[in-house]
């Protein structure tokens, strides 16, 4: 989401790398590199002036420490005004009320209020373990009640229809009842939204909220919306007590500048990002993290935390049990390895939380997502006995294996050599090694990885 404006101020701070002091010269030349930065990524412009005059009067005041180059300095100024404008970390969704803890979505069409709702309906209930009903007031757009009614079906979470003529209101007054009956823990209200803000939809989002006395009324804004953002979030704040902002399509190619508008001209908390259309693509907002990534530090903490939740760690254990014992490491164990690559999103979503500097040194994220199919496509068309037995494929299989994936001879020599270096590596990792390595991702972060 802010690929251009990490570039961009990349390079506004290079301008005071090698400089011996930081001057009112050399910060004015960098703040306008700063200001264009920030207006390019559609942050608004009474945002991006109160932004630029603190981090100007800290930078003119601010002593460069022996340890630090003019540069490292300005990062510092940069990235702790970066976390005060997207606001200090909040305590998140709260959930210490007497059950059903009641939660109002409201946004625009289009905002993906209707995923999101699915997404924090599954959040609830992995991280929390509440059990969650869904109700869709969005009487206007059937497909949209069609399509939480399926969701809620693929996370298996309670879901509560509408009776045909009901109004949002009664729909919405009904799904509190059944919530109660049913001895739910949280209720979940997904609204309905326009192409833009008009009386009507404000009108009924205020109805809803008056016949449910929602715990916290969420806003849920599209990332890739720009200035639209902006208006939507004032009238929406105005018409509620907004508790939090979702900030949806955080890894589409946007801008950015609405993460770093919103918060501010509705003094609410970012709560979570959506970052993909999958159930599991909801992560809860941290400003000092995310200030980290805008300035292209990455977001290491992340990455771990979404191998920890992602890791077959029983499947994990099994293997290096196996490759402990000195059994042989086959096709099925690398297919399961291949997996789990994509369970994280892909070579995309792990270089997206490198370091910039480490990004940019890795591989096409795009190719190595097309070799991690490919290869899987090979495993899937070698036999039981030949994924087991590797040391069986011989010129005619591997014409046979390379037909049935689609695929050149070469590809799958290609393949049959990494194997053989990943067997080789397996075989040094005999005596636990393996085990060992893999236990740090089973109770918490690995050493160096944890507090702040």
């Amino acid at each position: 989401m802010f690929d251009r404006l990490t570039g961009r101020l990349s390079r506004a701070v290079d301008n005071l790398r090698g400089r011996g002091r930081i001057s009112e010269d050399n910060v004015a030349e960098t703040l306008r590199e700063v200001r264009m930065a920030l207006l390019e990524a559609d942050v608004a412009l009474p945002v991006v002036k109160s932004f630029i005059d603190k981090v100007r009067t800290q930078a003119l005041g601010a002593e460069v420490a022996a340890s630090l180059t003019p540069g490292q300095t300005f990062v510092g100024i940069l990235h702790r005004e970066l976390v005060a404008l997207l606001g200090e970390r909040g305590g998140g969704l709260s959930l210490n009320a007497q059950p059903p803890v009641t939660l109002l979505l409201a946004g625009l069409q289009g905002a993906g209020k209707t995923t999101t709702a699915a997404k924090l309906a599954r959040w609830l209930q992995e991280t929390h373990k509440r059990k969650v009903l869904l109700v869709s007031t969005d009487v206007r757009r059937p497909a949209a009640i069609l399509q939480l009614e399926r969701l809620a079906g693929q996370i298996e979470a309670g879901f509560f229809g509408t009776v045909a003529d009901q109004s949002p209101v009664d729909i919405a007054r009904a799904a509190l009842e059944q919530a109660r009956r049913g001895l739910y823990d949280v209720l979940i209200v997904d609204t309905a939204g326009r192409l833009h803000v008009d009386a009507e939809l404000m009108q009924e989002v205020r109805d809803i909220d008056a016949a449910v006395s929602p715990h916290q009324r969420l806003f849920v804004v599209d990332a890739m919306s720009g200035q639209d953002a902006l208006n939507a979030a004032r009238a929406f704040s105005s018409a509620l007590d907004l508790g939090g902002i979702i900030l949806t399509k955080a890894d589409g190619d946007a801008r950015g500048g609405a993460a770093l508008s919103v918060r501010e001209i509705t003094g609410k908390p970012i709560l979570f990002l959506g970052t993909g259309e999958k159930t599991a693509a909801l992560e809860p907002f941290d400003p000092e993290r995310m200030a980290s990534r805008i300035l292209g530090m990455g977001d290491v903490v992340a990455l771990v935390q979404d191998v920890q939740r992602q890791l077959d760690v029983d499947g994990a254990q099994q293997l290096a049990r196996k490759v402990a014992k000195g059994k042989g490491f086959d096709f099925i164990d690398l297919r399961s390895q291949l997996e789990q690559v994509r369970k994280l999103g892909g070579m995309g979503a792990l270089v997206d939380k490198l370091p910039t500097q480490l990004a940019n040194r890795a591989i096409s994220t795009e190719q190595a997502d097309r070799d991690v199919r490919r290869q899987i496509a090979i495993i899937d068309s070698m036999t039981p006995g030949e994924r087991r037995t590797p040391d069986v494929i011989n010129g005619s299989r591997r014409r046979r294996i390379a037909a049935g994936a689609g695929v050149q001879v070469q590809d799958v020599n290609r393949l049959l050599k990494q194997f053989l270096d990943m067997q080789r590596m397996m075989k040094q990792l005999k005596g636990g090694k393996l085990g060992r390595m893999l236990a740090g991702f089973k109770g918490g972060l690995p050493p160096g990885f944890g507090g702040r």
